[in-house]
């Protein structure tokens, strides 16, 4: 059915309308005035129903013949149409608002909210300067965004569906307060968490919307304005966020092609942050020696370790090395894990893994926050890891990355960039250094024009003065076939810049 048909079939709801009572005028011209206003802003469509003049008098407690005159003034204005017995709609040939023209005026307001409000998170572009039409370029080397031709769309439909059903109708419904969906913490506790090398008991592992909300609890629980934590440079900007956010002391420590080493770690450290599998946003990968070193560090320091196990399961051609958590001995490190990179970032479903004590106060303060992550997404997830749809599509995307990191890296030879990350590893990004005296940040607004869309290193530093000449690039989504053409823009444009500086 066209968009006209379908709003034919949309009756508009008499409790949209609402008399303003500071307008003035009779009653029929107020009616009048309050239904234009809402075609003319956008927010009645031409061809949606009217409520019945019986109905809206009822609603608005006055009589009929008002609201019946108001409309025929509207029909007369070729705002409204009248249809027989059928009743009133909104005109086709009404008026409609501008898709050019200027916002509509916002109210003012007399409160300084700058100084009402008690605590303000950091001025951040969630985003990353990454446009929200990125899928209108045609060449997308961005990060974190889901290739449609890779997903099981119709065993994830048929999953939802399934989870509508009678059968699942409590666990989907109700307001399960601070609980997790039991399905879902079987299977990370029976199949992802043994991957990992991790054995962990039900009141250890806490469903999460998605890792960035486990790093948030991590962080709120963990850290305050006396304590001091210890991140990646670079790393993850929204991590730096978040714990900006608790007012403790942030030490940076640099990241080497074998990750964190524990030698650089500051004298004093409550809490370390890392992401050993496939190191944010370089890719490297930390070996099981540096693990080690890590925990014997964290024990004779008495230090706790958060590990964010970044796309440990994009993996090529080998075994992925065990987690941290695996290694843990002393109950030293909360391990962070995500189905949203994985699935599709929509879906925003993660997981934090930890000891019993911990867990249990991560549970009391989501429940202040959500209760819990949505029912119906944690339903029909366990559904779709359970019956084997996951491992099936990772499969797929493991190889059809690979694919594409091959693809790219041949192009990348062939146009002479340079990889400043690692190469190997899997993951599905990797991280570039710019020609000598070429600016990532011009090279990204340069490459815009010429629809290709790559990232600064510049958002992965915290210090004010960080290098300008680093870039990331993503294949996740993207075609193998159009990767080629697109390092060609980028090394095209380098050169441009390079020669114009």
């Amino acid at each position: 059915m066209n968009a006209e048909g379908d709003a034919r079939e949309m009756t508009i709801a008499v409790e949209s309308f609402l008399l303003d009572p500071l307008l003035e005028g009779t009653l029929q011209h107020r009616i009048r005035q309050m239904v234009a206003e809402g075609i003319l802003s956008g927010r009645l469509r031409p061809g949606e129903r009217m409520p019945s003049t019986r109905k809206l008098a009822a609603h608005l407690g006055v009589s009929r013949i008002t609201v019946t005159l108001a409309y025929a003034e509207l029909v007369a204005d070729d705002l409204l149409r009248a249809e027989g017995r059928s009743g009133y709609f909104v005109s086709q040939t009404a008026p409609q608002p501008s898709r050019t023209g200027p916002p509509p005026a916002r109210r003012e307001t007399e409160v300084d909210w700058a100084r009402m409000l008690g605590h303000r998170p950091p001025a951040g572009d969630l985003n990353r300067g990454k446009p929200r039409n990125w899928r209108d370029y045609r060449y997308p080397f961005i990060y974190g965004q889901a290739d449609p031709t890779l997903f099981d769309h119709a065993n994830w439909r048929l999953c939802m569906m399934q989870s509508l059903g009678l059968k699942d109708f409590d666990r989907m419904s109700d307001d399960q307060f601070e609980q997790d969906d039991p399905g879902l913490l079987e299977y990370i506790a029976r199949h992802s968490l043994p991957r990992r090398g991790i054995l962990a008991h039900p009141d250890e592992v806490l469903v999460t919307m998605g890792a960035q909300n486990a790093l948030w609890l991590a962080a709120q629980l963990l850290l305050n304005q006396r304590r001091s934590a210890v991140i990646e440079e670079p790393g993850y900007p929204g991590l730096r966020d978040i714990l900006t956010q608790t007012r403790c002391r942030l030490v940076p420590v640099p990241v080497g092609p074998r990750g964190l080493d524990a030698k650089d770690l500051p004298a004093e450290l409550d809490v370390l942050f890392s992401t050993p599998s496939h190191h944010c946003p370089t890719g490297a990968t930390m070996p099981i020696e540096a693990r080690q070193a890590l925990l014997r560090a964290a024990d004779e320091r008495n230090f706790l370790i958060v590990e964010d196990d970044y796309e440990f399961e994009i993996a090529e051609g080998r075994a992925p090395l065990p987690a941290l958590k695996s290694l843990d001995r002393t109950g030293r490190v909360i391990h962070v894990g995500s189905f949203s990179k994985s699935l599709f970032p929509g879906l925003r479903l993660g997981f934090m893994v930890g000891p019993a004590p911990f867990i249990a106060e991560a549970r009391a303060l989501r429940a202040t926050i959500l209760r819990h992550p949505p029912g119906l997404l944690q339903r029909a997830a366990a559904r779709f890891l359970s019956l084997g749809h996951y491992d099936v599509m990772l499969r797929r995307l493991t190889t059809s990355f690979a694919a594409r990191r091959a693809v790219m890296l041949d192009a990348i030879r062939a146009e002479g960039l340079t990889v400043a990350g690692a190469r190997e590893n899997g993951g599905s990004s990797l991280w570039m250094r710019t020609p000598e005296g070429v600016s990532a940040a011009a090279l990204c607004e340069a490459l815009k024009r010429e629809s290709v869309l790559i990232e600064s290193g510049k958002p992965f530093f915290g210090a004010p003065d960080a290098p300008d000449d680093l870039y990331r690039i993503s294949y996740s989504s993207i075609a193998s076939d159009r990767i080629p053409e697109g390092i060609a823009r980028i090394a095209r444009a380098s050169e441009r810049l390079q020669r114009d500086g």
